[in-house]
């Protein structure tokens, strides 16, 4: 599908990924984009720049309610469903987790159906592979080494889309994004993100920490490459398909540290260990990007170096810190 000239509605967009993901619909000339969230982890902040735009529509409106939410797909061509509590929450909170990411995409698809959305891309997550037993890790990996509820409810939501596909005629993506970050992170809050946290302890004065022996890998990329395999995926004339969302670049939580502590300025590091976390120890994280490639042609643009120094300049005028 274009993106030009046609409608687009972004359940949770005016969080992090959902924010810029308007802003680039809009730039690639799209008609209307409406977006709807609760503001639980979304911000006005985030969509400032898409609010002075006449084509975009923000409704505050909660995905556990159908009532509320079905009549804003209406004349929508394609749906773009972000709306998730983050894992952390969802082990402390199971029924909300139940509520938001289960009930929530039910409300989602049923809206679609009822107002004949043509397309839809679900925002997934490499929580589905669990600990994965194959590196890099290829989309058609099992799930069952997740021990997640945010694990499992994405796998379900991959589910129900392929079932509203064959049920229905719902045409839909499902893109599973790794390690991403970025301007727009989460900075306050109970559920915030370990770059942030390193951050807040740089301008604290203290020790960062890291939770187990900092070996464990991640494959990050960039908020704004996750933005365009969102376009990308809407584009593609594929369906019943996930697609891995990442950089395809191992890095360790320690090389993470210093590359961060080095675009920060910081100097004669001495990070504090603590025990792994109880939630998501994942040890390795490595993804094939080589479908992604193939078939809906997105491949992460932005250097980890590159993505961080962005990173920090937003943090610091965010919190306004002089460098």
């Amino acid at each position: 599908m274009d993106i030009s000239d046609k409608r687009f509605i972004l359940t949770g967009g005016a969080g992090f990924i959902g924010s810029y993901l308007a802003d680039l619909l809009l730039e690639e000339g799209a008609a209307e984009v409406v977006v709807f969230d609760t503001m639980h982890r979304g911000s006005y902040d985030n969509i400032q720049k898409a609010m002075s735009d006449p084509r975009f529509r923000f409704e505050r409106a909660d995905i556990r309610h159908g009532y509320e939410i079905e009549n804003l797909f209406e004349g929508m061509d394609g749906c773009f469903h972000l709306a998730a509590l983050r894992i952390t929450e969802c082990a402390a909170k199971p029924m909300a987790c139940h509520d938001v990411m289960l009930t929530g995409t039910m409300n989602t698809l049923d809206a679609c159906i009822k107002h004949n959305i043509k397309r839809v891309v679900f925002s997934s997550s490499a929580s589905i592979y669990g600990l994965a037993d194959e590196f890099p890790t290829y989309e058609m990996h099992h799930p069952y080494n997740d021990r997640t509820l945010y694990g499992v409810c994405k796998t379900w939501a991959e589910g129900a889309l392929r079932v509203f596909h064959n049920t229905y005629g719902l045409k839909s993506t499902s893109l599973r994004y790794f390690n991403v970050y970025g301007p727009r992170m989460d900075i306050y809050g109970k559920y915030t993100e370990v770059l942030i946290r390193w951050m807040d302890c740089f301008v604290a004065g203290v020790q960062p920490k890291i939770f187990g022996d900092g070996k464990q890998t991640m494959d990050f990329v960039h908020v704004t490459d996750v933005a365009r395999a969102n376009i990308c995926a809407m584009k593609a004339d594929c369906t019943e398909e996930s697609y891995n969302v990442a950089a395809g670049t191992e890095v360790s939580l320690l090389d993470l540290l210093y590359c961060l502590a080095k675009v920060w300025g910081v100097e004669n590091l001495k990070p504090e260990f603590f025990p792994p976390r109880s939630v998501n120890p994942v040890p390795r994280r490595l993804a094939s990007t080589e479908k992604s490639l193939a078939n809906i042609g997105f491949s992460a643009s932005i250097s980890l170096e590159e993505g961080l120094q962005d990173l920090v300049d937003w943090y610091r005028a965010a919190k306004r810190i002089t460098p």
